[in-house]
C-alpha cells in the first residue's frame, strides 16, 4: 500500500518541472542525512516560486515579440515595395545599394576625358588609352567613325544614379567652345572595386538655365544705407589685406580673418539695407576688388562680388558679426 501512495505523489511532482518541492519534501525523514530536502537540494521557498513566475514572464515576453516580428516583416516588406515603385514602374535603390559610386565617378570622369576627345590624325593613341575603360571585345575607337575632331575644354561628374550594387550610369558635364555636353556613363562595379564602362554611353539634354523668383529688397532703409557705406568701405579695405588690427576694430566676437593681399580693393558699390532692428540688420554689399594681373601686364582685372554682412550696433557704432556670400536673387 506504501508504494502504490507515493507513485501518485512522485507523478504530481514531476508534472511540472517549474514549481518548487512540497513541504512535506523539505521536512527530514528518518534516515535522512541531516533533514536536507531531497530532489537535488532545490530551494522551494517562495522566494523560489517568486523567482518561477518572472520566468515565465520573460518566456511568454519572449515568445509575443518573435510572434509580432514575424507578422510585421512581410507586411513592411510588402508595403515598401509598393511605395518604392507606385507611379515609376521600377523599384528605387535604397541608399545602401553597395554601390562604389565615388569611384565609378572618378572612373567614368577619366573616361571622358578620352572619349570626348578624338582626332583623327591620333586615332591610334586614342584606341590605345580607351581599353583601360572597356570590356574585352568592345569596338576599339567605342563607336566613332575615326573622322573629324573633337576637344572638350572641361569635363566635371555631375552626379551617380545606382541601380544596385553593380550597375549605375555616371551623368557627365563637358564643355567644348561654344556648348555644354551632358553625357550618360554605363559603369559596372564588380565585386572587389573592379570597375568597367559597361555600355555605349548616351548624350543627352544640357542642364537648362532656371529662372530666377523676383527676389531683391523691396522695403530700403536708406538711412542705414548711407551710414554703413563709409564704415563697410574701411572694413572691405582691412579685409582685402589682411590687416588684423584694423578688422578686430569691427569685429563682433569671431574674429575675421580677410583675404590676406590677394586682392586690391576698390569700392563698396552699394549697400542694400532692408529695413528691420534698429540695431541689427543683414545687409548686401556690392564691393569692387582688383585681382593681380600677369607680369608685365600693368595690373589685373577688376570684378565686382556681392557679399552678405550680418550687423549689429552697439551705441553709435556698427560691427560685422558674419560675412559670407550672398544667395539673394538679383543680388547687386
Amino acid at each position: 500500500m506504501v508504494e502504490e501512495t507515493a507513485a501518485p505523489a512522485a507523478l504530481a511532482a514531476s508534472a511540472d518541472p517549474w514549481d518548487a518541492p512540497a513541504p512535506e519534501r523539505r521536512r527530514g525523514r528518518s534516515g535522512g542525512s541531516g533533514g536536507r530536502p531531497r530532489g537535488g537540494g532545490r530551494w522551494g521557498g517562495s522566494g523560489g516560486r517568486w523567482w518561477v513566475w518572472l520566468g515565465r514572464a520573460v518566456l511568454w515576453a519572449l515568445i509575443l515579440v518573435i510572434l509580432v516580428n514575424g507578422i510585421r516583416a512581410p507586411f513592411e516588406r510588402f508595403t515598401a515595395k509598393d511605395g518604392d515603385t507606385a507611379g515609376t514602374g521600377t523599384a528605387k535603390p535604397g541608399k545602401g545599394t553597395g554601390f562604389p559610386s565615388s569611384a565609378a565617378g572618378a572612373f567614368a570622369l577619366q573616361f571622358a576625358n578620352v572619349y570626348l576627345n578624338y582626332d583623327q590624325k591620333n586615332a591610334a593613341a586614342r584606341e590605345a588609352q580607351l581599353r583601360t575603360f572597356l570590356p574585352e571585345g568592345a569596338d576599339a575607337q567605342f563607336g566613332w567613325n575615326g573622322v573629324g575632331t573633337l576637344q572638350v575644354q572641361s569635363v566635371q561628374v555631375a552626379g551617380v544614379d545606382a541601380r544596385d550594387a553593380h550597375d549605375a550610369t555616371v551623368t557627365v558635364l563637358a564643355r567644348t567652345a561654344d556648348k555644354w555636353l551632358r553625357l550618360s556613363v554605363p559603369v559596372y562595379a564588380a565585386n572587389g572595386g573592379a570597375l568597367v564602362i559597361s555600355g555605349r554611353p548616351a548624350l543627352l539634354p544640357p542642364p537648362t538655365k532656371a529662372a530666377l523668383p523676383q527676389g531683391g529688397v523691396q522695403d530700403r532703409d536708406t538711412g542705414v544705407e548711407t551710414a554703413l557705406q563709409p564704415v563697410l568701405s574701411t572694413f572691405f579695405q582691412a579685409y582685402a589685406s589682411g590687416d588684423q588690427a584694423t578688422l578686430s576694430r569691427f569685429a563682433d566676437g569671431t574674429p575675421i580673418a580677410g583675404l590676406a593681399g590677394s586682392v586690391t580693393f576698390v569700392q563698396v558699390k552699394e549697400v542694400v539695407a532692408p529695413k528691420g532692428a534698429a540695431d541689427e540688420r543683414t545687409v548686401t554689399a556690392t564691393v569692387g576688388w582688383q585681382l593681380p594681373g600677369a607680369a608685365g601686364s600693368g595690373g589685373g582685372g577688376e570684378l565686382d562680388q556681392a557679399y552678405q554682412l550680418s550687423m549689429v550696433k552697439k551705441g553709435a557704432n556698427w560691427y560685422v558679426r558674419d560675412i559670407r556670400g550672398t544667395t539673394e536673387p538679383n543680388a547687386s
